[in-house]
């Protein structure tokens, strides 16, 4: 799909048909997520995939915002392989998982998927379920699938800022 085409029709999708992602599917997006930036290119993204009926009534314990999806991605940084910025401190982890899901979200988009970001979910609940260790940060929640027939934006995906409010030229203003 021509990217210009692939951003401006997807959106956050909330309702799915009840099939399960193929293993081609999953690999592909997985793939693009792979491929994603990441400071000094440390890698620090770990994914949690989850694609079966018994994961998924795991995942539901969790968070709320499941959408019913059949098929659910948990994409966690793992805070000692980060690039540390020198001057504060700062982890790139975040940031880096942050970016590996908007590539995996627009290649689901591309294979005709549909997704929704999440991060309301309870980390700790998170952590619980699926075994994570303490030095993996569980950052977002990708729920996908099928889209449904009745599938659709919500009134406020039309909507944004003017963007002379988010953008500024040499200095803020």
């Amino acid at each position: 799909m021509d990217f210009e085409r692939l951003i401006n029709e997807r959106f956050s999708v909330r309702s799915f048909k009840a099939e399960h992602l193929p293993q081609k599917v999953i690999e592909k997006i997985l793939d693009a997520g792979h491929k994603a930036p990441t400071g000094c290119n440390f890698q620090p993204q770990r994914i949690l995939v989850l694609n079966t009926n018994e994961s998924i009534a795991k995942l539901k314990k969790c968070t709320k915002c499941h959408f019913n999806a059949p098929t659910a991605m948990l994409i966690c940084h793992n805070k000692e392989e980060s690039w540390i910025r020198k001057y504060d401190g700062a982890l790139s982890s975040p940031v880096d998982a942050a970016i590996v899901t908007t590539h995996m979200m627009l290649a689901a988009q591309n294979e005709g998927i549909g997704s929704c970001w999440v991060m309301h979910f309870d980390p700790e609940a998170m952590r619980g379920t699926f075994n994570i260790p303490k030095n993996i940060e569980p950052l977002a929640l990708l729920v996908m699938g099928y889209p449904s027939e009745d599938a659709k934006p919500l009134d406020m995906h039309y909507s944004s800022r003017p963007i002379e409010e988010t953008v500024f030229y040499e200095k803020f203003n």
